[in-house]
């Protein structure tokens, strides 16, 4: 629908006739914090269809630069931390370049009503926010069209320069290179304590093994002992490292890129560290 020569609908069981394995992608809430010990994320395997070959079956006009996907998210009861409605809006480009896709089930079942069902929208490498659920509309809009309440709504916790009032002032919510600590092990090796620390890492646009740790602020960094070259940025990887810390007390397990060239957002205000308390070395 919007700025289209004509009109489609989609049934849903048009929409799972053409659906197929998409692969394993991650979803990050923008709003995973320190209170939730960052577990506001998980990777699963989808099954969907390219929102590529969706549009493939409309003429947009002229004007029509941008995809506004909206979802239902009507509440019954009002809310203290949500607003009511549920859309983004990309450009054709950025849908493209994520390879967006409208899913209809995740690691090899249907999608329930918690996750989106019957569809929901998934741009890999894009905050959850962005991926809307419920998904029952999607319009063709053009440079003017105004940010949705959605996008309004995480604005901040997408590092917007303030409150965009249009879609096209509004910078995409993709998820940075990130990475932090999961488990901290205790280990024996030759009668020598010796700690592991055991971690993932997500996001960015390209795959990258350049991941460096420190324990305090005036140690160097030094790089991650092992932090395989993931094939794709689509999902996590693990990490591991092994540390021997000079005496008991409290650590501060902190990351960064090795490369300047990489953006690293959250890890710059070490938004993903961790502590941990040592009692014996």
């Amino acid at each position: 629908r919007g700025l289209v020569r004509r009109p489609v609908d989609m049934s849903l069981v048009e929409l799972e006739r053409l659906a197929a394995p998409m692969g394993t992608v991650l979803l990050e809430c923008a709003g995973n914090t320190n209170p939730n010990n960052f577990g506001l994320m998980s990777a699963a395997a989808w099954t969907g269809v390219s929102l590529r070959r969706v549009l493939a079956r409309v003429i947009p006009l002229r004007k029509a630069t941008r995809v506004l996907v909206s979802g239902f998210d009507d509440h019954s009861q009002p809310s203290r931390s949500s607003v009511a409605g549920a859309s983004w809006i990309f450009t054709f480009e950025q849908l493209e370049a994520a390879g967006a896709f409208l899913a209809t089930d995740m690691n090899g079942k249907p999608l329930s009503p918690d996750h989106g069902s019957p569809v929901r929208l998934v741009v890999p490498r894009w905050y959850g926010c962005a991926c809307i659920k419920w998904v029952n509309e999607i319009l063709l809009v053009d440079e003017e069209a105004p940010v949705t309440s959605q996008m309004r709504e995480f604005a901040g916790r997408t590092f917007q320069d303030g409150q965009p009032e249009l879609a096209r002032d509004y910078a995409p919510a993709t998820i940075d290179l990130a990475a932090t600590a999961v488990r901290v092990e205790k280990w024996l090796v030759d009668g020598h304590i010796v700690y592991r620390v055991i971690g993932v890492m997500w996001g960015g646009a390209r795959p990258t093994n350049a991941l460096m740790i420190r324990f305090k602020s005036t140690e160097r960094w030094t790089r991650v002992e092992s932090c395989p070259l993931p094939p794709n940025t689509a999902t996590w990887t693990m990490w591991s490292h092994t540390w021997r810390p000079d005496s008991p007390g409290s650590y501060q397990v902190v990351l960064r890129a090795d490369d300047p060239a990489i953006p690293t957002g959250r890890l710059d205000i070490y938004f993903y560290l961790r502590e941990v308390r040592i009692d014996e070395v």
